[in-house]
């Protein structure tokens, strides 16, 4: 696989920033995951970080290289995570449970597969139009009748809600040379339109256009922000690899396994994730695989 990818996250105008995303990748495969604590509840950073790392662990234990079912391997994971908070919940014997949003991709042989729940979304954008997106898990977006302008907004599942998730898969998709699959929070696609995001991602690098649609969605909602979180990433077929920041699999031995995502539970007074922090993560998993590289030659 060949791909160039980038992410962010910035708190906004918000006490924290319930925000989580990574990404993991096998020789021939990668999973990328968004996800999106819900303010309201308690503990919806923990919430989001537990949803990443049990997909993460799942995806290390079933990608040898790639996984068997990609429709299973994502319901299954994702009600996992699902229950993962809801035994966190239980075992601080807490009276609200901590909620999040969710949005994976995975890609394994040239095709996309996703999945989400909540309003965390996924849009794909291909030869400068908006090919796909997914559809919000609210009423809104479901054109429920009789609503007000307060309750159109509402969610009406995550994860980590006493009732059993709602989910929508979707895949496959064929991955062309160009294809730019970008998840975002309701940070980001709450104030910047469509229409804008597929612009900056037609016109230019997801290292360019990520942080100037950030830039804007911070700077149109003023002090009162949400969290906005995003993470890109750019298909890129062999013969036109040319991405200095793109990562390219075909050096990892079978059994190498990376990953961005934290393994360890958010410290909530230290949980911004900045780009320093993020290229420094993505520096030390390159610098694993090229050592693996070595040993092998």
């Amino acid at each position: 696989m060949k791909f160039s990818v980038f992410q962010v996250s910035r708190k906004g105008g918000r006490e924290k920033n319930e925000d989580r995303m990574g990404y993991c990748y096998t020789r021939e495969a990668g999973l990328f995951v968004l996800a999106d604590g819900m303010g309201g509840h308690p503990d919806g950073e923990v919430a989001a970080q537990l949803a990443l790392q049990i997909l993460s662990a799942r995806f290390q234990r079933e990608a040898q290289p790639v996984v068997g079912d990609a429709e299973n391997f994502l319901r299954n994971s994702l009600m996992a995570a699902h229950h993962q908070i809801i035994r966190y919940a239980g075992e601080r014997a807490m009276l609200d449970t901590p909620r999040t949003t969710l949005v994976a991709v995975l890609l394994q042989n040239g095709v996309a597969h996703w999945i989400h729940c909540g309003d965390s979304r996924l849009y794909l954008v291909r030869d400068g139009l908006l090919y796909k997106r997914t559809r919000d898990h609210s009423y809104a977006e479901h054109q429920q009748p009789g609503l007000n302008a307060v309750n159109r907004n509402v969610l009406f599942t995550c994860l980590g809600s006493p009732t059993r998730p709602v989910v929508d898969f979707s895949g496959p998709v064929t991955l062309q040379n160009g294809d730019k699959l970008l998840l975002c929070s309701d940070g980001l696609w709450g104030v910047v339109d469509d229409s804008e995001i597929v612009k900056q991602l037609s016109a230019y690098p997801v290292s360019s256009a990520v942080p100037e649609l950030v830039e804007s969605a911070l700077r149109t909602a003023g002090p009162r922000s949400d969290n906005v979180t995003v993470l890109a990433m750019e298909w890129e077929t062999p013969d036109v690899f040319e991405s200095t920041r793109g990562i390219s699999t075909d050096s990892i031995s079978d059994g190498v396994f990376a990953s961005t995502i934290q393994s360890g539970v958010p410290d909530p007074l230290h949980d911004d994730l900045d780009e320093e922090s993020i290229e420094r993560s993505i520096a030390e998993i390159n610098e694993a695989i090229r050592r693996s590289a070595a040993r092998r030659g």
